[in-house]
């Protein structure tokens, strides 16, 4: 009998902690906190809006219902499935939060967008007239002819797909990448290529979310931007989603958890005017106030380390996966950088890349192309990063296919007389599977660092 008891106690128990489990994966499905909708943040796509107010444009009612039937899937039996997420993030390496990877999501399909965004990149002329008549005109034409040199895995697809937002972050845990900088341009702005994308970013952070992944800004230079559009547009970013639980806040030494912005191509705004948004006595100053946070500017040249520091930026990243292209991204000078950010209180945050090659857009950037050596290029650049002792690396890029920096799975295809790179002899999740094993060695470093 108190055999009988014991088992009895032991399959309540058990129980009771299966629902327990039960109930804290199903909240990953979904952030606490209003205006961020369905799990899949369905409610700020303006397509599926469209789709349940019933005034869809008939041209595209048919990738209206396909993108209601690819989130209907995904939602289907989500119940039944919870152990199996479950399960599945056990099985992803621990994500590293300390490594960064740029993220895209200007790409667009018929299907989710009416038509091709970005896929079909146009070729871009050479600034010199009498070279650009050496080189082919026109645009891409995808499915088969896409601005890339490379073939994604998952075809020419859409950023608002959420079966493909949530391969990527499936592919992001693969990798032990913590966060995911997302390429941003304010509400109904957009870059010359594309479409406006900031309605995409509660789905993004949703199923970022899902896999404990966090996701931190990279501001694009829109139209305007200056010191006080800045101000607007950290407001905006941090009142609409700085509650998320994807929100990324990085830790400072006096225990403050600031969200951490990269101001791209931050040199074309005059260090004086910066210093209106970055200094305390800026006329639109942040600092000090619910908004601040930690800004990263953009090293290209070597001067602009002290106008970085002028500014009142708090660090500086390279993003440029080209070695010897820049200062900034030449491996020999991340020392010399790392002492004058060290020398200053600044954050030196080196970008890393598998390899560079553009010459399906720009035909006569062939100069600038950057093999990847079978993952080796990729190896070289990382091991760089790792001797100068930097506090966060970031990777150029998860998904910058026009520029061949992608990490992104990628395949084997030819069409017509176009032959695609590919990763071979290795397999698609080859530069993820580097990334997981330098992750890895990245965490052990900075544990003997702070011994």
């Amino acid at each position: 009998m108190a055999r009988f008891r014991r088992k009895t106690c032991i399959t309540l128990i058990g129980l009771i902690l299966f629902i327990f489990g039960t109930m804290v994966v199903l909240k990953t499905l979904r952030p606490e906190g209003a205006g961020f909708g369905s799990p899949f943040g369905l409610g700020l796509f303006p397509e599926l809006q469209r789709a349940e107010s019933g005034d869809n444009p008939p041209n595209h009612q048919k990738g209206i219902a396909d993108s209601k039937s690819a989130v209907d899937q995904l939602k289907k039996g989500s119940t039944k499935s919870i152990m199996t997420l479950a399960a599945k993030l056990e099985e992803f390496p621990v994500p590293n939060y300390n490594l960064h990877v740029f993220y895209y999501s200007w790409y667009g399909s018929p299907q989710f967008d009416g038509k091709y965004i970005h896929w079909d990149h146009p070729v871009l002329p050479h600034w010199d007239p009498k070279v650009a008549t050496n080189f082919p005109k026109g645009r891409h034409s995808p499915p088969d002819d896409i601005g890339s040199n490379f073939y994604p895995g998952l075809g020419a697809y859409s950023s608002r797909d959420p079966t493909v937002i949530e391969a990527h972050m499936q592919q992001l845990r693969t990798a032990a990448i913590g966060v995911l900088a997302l390429s941003w341009y304010p509400p109904g702005m957009k870059d010359d290529n594309g479409e406006s994308t900031d309605n995409l970013v509660p789905a993004i952070m949703d199923i970022a979310h899902k896999y404990q992944v966090k996701v931190t800004f990279h501001i694009e230079p829109y139209k305007g931007r200056d010191d006080l559009s800045m101000y607007n547009s950290i407001k905006y970013i941090v009142d609409k989603y700085g509650d998320h639980p994807a929100f990324y806040r990085y830790k400072t030494s006096n225990g403050k958890h600031l969200p951490l912005f990269y101001v791209y191509d931050s040199y074309l705004t005059s260090p004086e005017m910066w210093t209106g948004l970055l200094k305390e006595s800026g006329h639109h100053s942040i600092r000090n106030t619910a908004y601040d946070g930690i800004f990263i500017g953009l090293l290209v040249e070597e001067k602009q380390k002290n106008e970085i520091l002028t500014a009142g930026f708090d660090g500086l990243y390279t993003y440029f996966a080209t070695n010897g292209f820049s200062f900034g991204s030449s491996h020999r000078n991340w020392k010399s950088i790392k002492v004058f950010c060290d020398s200053n209180n600044l954050m030196f945050i080196p970008s890393v890349g598998p390899g560079y090659i553009d010459t399906s857009i720009r035909p006569w950037n062939f100069h600038n192309t950057r093999n990847r050596i079978n993952g080796k290029y990729y190896e070289t650049a990382l091991s760089a990063a790792l001797e100068v002792r930097t506090e966060i690396v970031s990777i150029t890029s998860f998904n910058e296919w026009h520029e061949g920096t992608q990490i992104e799975k990628a395949i084997p295809k030819t069409a017509g007389q176009t032959t695609y790179q590919d990763y071979l002899p290795h397999k698609a999740d080859i530069y993820l599977e580097i990334t997981r094993k330098w992750a890895e060695k990245f965490q052990k470093e900075r544990e003997k660092w702070l011994v």
